[in-house]
């Protein structure tokens, strides 16, 4: 029997993962302009209890101790967003150099400590001037964002190899324009396929405005993947549902870059809905080939039925039990309600899905792969002790990693693993009522508090090889590390 490596390959990075908006707060500083995200954060009743970005972690004044964090934790990478609107206020016309300048800032601490940035040009964080345009389904959008793509690459080209365009585009088109459930917070199905189309273009013009730049970089995208499996994979109408689910999430951005092509059953299957004329000739050529790595976001499997009782804007998110206005075209798709330990998200701890996944990628992609977030919400509370135990989160990150060395054994190329999140943030609209980090932040203070969980990473990372779940609470040298 063939068994897994014990132990990570030279040169895999280790890594954690942040966004912009969720971290860096000073959202009015700097030259910094509004965002959609500001602007959902302020709408009453959008955000769990009336939480706002406008603080958050304070990562933009507190950047120097927490890249100090990450040395300590023995990080080799790190993964963030940067805030279009702080570096373009509007979206178009002037550049911000403060903006700027502020990056130049954190990449210099990260240089200091030896920590490669992985750098996301766009994580859900649009200048509210260019929605106000017509957002991403506006083809102008895909084209304001390719000149941002190239300014931002000719700032930085010297310091910067791995630059990813898009960060989840399923969320931005689909969460953003058809269900609501994110910013811009509309409900149109039909502008939510457009703006799906539109980031695959900005992704491609992006990229290549890039390379032009910086013909040695890495370029990306994130794709976050939906693993939909049947409920009864004997019944047709379960094993379609699952085939529905799979178009909408995946293909729709796989295909383009592979094959220069949306699937045949996804036009199908949302023919009621567009005749996709916002596809313009040339656009798919210039998305197909347009990555030389792919990041892949996982949280979590699902399983899916077809119900012909379910109607349009009965569901929620994709991750609860009814599809709603986020899954145009598959109005009659259930999601049921996950079997296992769940995450204080609702999510299911899948880590043979994971595993599937990676390698699916790998088949389908034809190209190294990045996990560029990987992670689970769990209450994190100070014990009596001094110490944030998070066994839940220990054994999830340890599974998972366990399901990379299998795939690494199955011949998968995976460069490295970013911990989705370095630090406690603010959660979508979900507030700061989920907590997903590595470091627990008291959100009053805003004291940073290392879990168990990252004591666990410190000691993997150190020896290359997964440390047992059982001794996380052993490892640090203090009580609690804090700052």
């Amino acid at each position: 029997m063939t068994t897994s490596p014990v132990s990570f390959p030279d040169g895999f990075l280790f890594g954690a993962a942040t966004a912009s908006y969720q971290i860096e707060g000073a959202v009015t500083e700097g030259g910094r302009g509004p965002s959609i995200w500001d602007t959902r954060a302020h709408t009453p009743g959008l955000i769990r209890d009336g939480d706002t970005g406008d603080v958050t972690d304070d990562h933009f004044h507190r950047y120097a101790d927490d890249v100090a964090a990450m040395a300590e934790m023995g990080l080799t990478a790190y993964r963030f967003s940067m805030a279009w609107p702080r570096i373009q206020p509007t979206g178009s016309g002037p550049f911000n150099e403060a903006g700027f300048a502020f990056y130049h800032r954190l990449l210099d601490e990260l240089e200091k400590h030896g920590i490669e940035p992985l750098v996301t040009l766009y994580h859900w964080d649009l200048p509210q001037a260019l929605e106000d345009a017509g957002g991403w389904p506006n083809r102008d959008t895909a084209y304001a964002f390719e000149a941002y793509a190239r300014r931002t690459a000719e700032e930085f080209r010297d310091r910067i190899s791995y630059w990813t365009t898009l960060n989840e585009p399923w969320c931005t088109a689909f969460l953003g324009y058809s269900q609501g459930s994110h910013a811009p917070s509309r409900n149109d199905p039909a502008a939510s396929l457009a703006a799906a189309h539109h980031l695959n273009l900005a992704h491609g013009l992006a990229s290549r405005a890039i390379k032009e730049v910086a013909p040695d970089a890495t370029v990306s995208i994130v794709l976050n993947t939906h693993v939909p499996r049947p409920w009864d994979p004997s019944n047709p109408a379960d094993v379609d549902a699952s085939r529905r689910i799979d178009a909408l999430a995946n293909r729709i951005f796989m295909d383009p870059l592979v094959s220069g092509t949306y699937p045949a059953d996804l036009i199908e299957d949302t023919r009621a809905l567009t005749d996709w004329s916002f596809v313009h000739d040339g656009d798919l050529e210039t998305v197909r080939g347009s990555i030389d790595l792919v990041g892949v976001n996982y949280y979590s499997s699902h399983v899916v039925r077809f119900n012909a009782d379910l109607q349009l804007g009965d569901g929620a998110d994709g991750h609860s039990t009814a599809p709603g206005t986020a899954w145009p075209g598959s109005e009659h798709v259930e999601f049921m309600r996950p079997f296992g330990p769940l995450t204080t998200m609702g999510w299911n701890q899948d880590a043979s899905a994971f595993h599937a996944y990676l390698l699916r990628m790998h088949r389908d992609m034809g190209l190294p792969i990045m996990v560029t977030e990987n992670g689970a919400s769990f209450p994190d509370v100070v014990s009596a002790d001094g110490r944030v135990h998070d066994p839940d989160r220990v054994r999830y990150l340890h599974d998972h990693f366990a399901a990379v060395l299998l795939a690494l054994r199955d011949g998968a190329d995976i460069r490295g693993y970013m911990v989705w999140s370095f630090m406690d943030n603010f959660e979508w609209s979900h507030g700061y009522s989920k907590r997903f980090g590595l470091l627990r932040v008291d959100f009053e203070t805003l004291a940073r508090t290392w879990k168990d969980s990252a004591y666990w990473y410190q000691e993997t990372i150190r020896t290359r090889r997964l440390t047992a779940v059982e001794r996380a609470a052993e490892l640090g040298t203090t009580p609690a590390a804090s700052y």
